[in-house]
């Protein structure tokens, strides 16, 4: 997967900074600029042409939420991850109407924005796996058990996350003659040992099927093949 660019659009420069810095920690992201105001925003999209862009409201020139249905019409391709202090409804409501990836109130916490990044990270890396969907694969995005006070249940033991599984899935669905754990892993990103964790445990759901087959030096590889 290419690196996903990411523009940062929020009037306060060192909350920017802030942004910036912790996006940089992320080997899959790029940061292509930032904006401190509406307009400047409008021709960072234009400019740098990001994946991702991380949009406060409340900005000198114009709301944030009101440049939507510009951005929406302009580049719409663009993600949007709203961040901002605003509290009214409205803005909310609006957000969705767009199709917003994420809405976050400030103050915002490293832990919770790390978890929306790493879910978006999570989710790009997904769509780039595979060519065809299933129902399984669609349902990673487009849960509903996030509400408040829910408890997510996905009855997956310790260890084995529904995304990178849905990863693993992808991938061994698209390649018939079977891959080993080592190939799976540098499809989805991770060590060979994640990738072998994931595909005995579709083994032992009779997701996949695990052969042991032998190379041309003798050493035997096991590999794992579509059901």
């Amino acid at each position: 997967m290419n690196r996903i660019k990411v523009a940062i659009a929020e009037d306060d420069f060192r909350i920017a900074d802030i942004h910036e810095k912790f996006l940089n920690k992320f080997k899959d992201i790029q940061v292509v600029g930032k904006a401190l105001r509406g307009e400047e925003t409008l021709q960072l999209l234009e400019q740098k042409t990001p994946d991702l862009l991380l949009l406060d409201v409340y900005m000198p020139d114009m709301l944030g939420s009101d440049l939507l249905p510009i951005i929406r019409e302009t580049f719409p391709k663009v993600n949007i991850i709203m961040i901002t202090a605003a509290t009214d409804k409205a803005f909310l409501e609006k957000s969705l109407s767009y199709g917003v990836e994420n809405y976050l109130i400030k103050p915002v916490s490293m832990q919770r924005f790390d978890d929306v990044i790493q879910e978006y990270i999570k989710k790009r890396s997904l769509l780039s796996t595979t060519k065809e969907v299933n129902q399984d694969y669609v349902d990673l995005f487009f849960r509903k058990d996030k509400s408040v006070g829910a408890v997510k249940t996905t009855g997956l033991p310790k260890g084995i996350d529904e995304i990178t599984l849905g990863k693993v899935k992808g991938v061994i669905t698209e390649r018939r003659e079977g891959l080993s754990a080592e190939e799976v892993g540098k499809k989805i990103g991770a060590s060979r040992i994640t990738a072998r964790r994931y595909l005995e445990y579709l083994s032992s759901k009779q997701e996949v099927k695990a052969e042991v087959v032998y190379g041309i030096v003798g050493r035997p590889e096991r590999k794992y093949y579509p059901l």
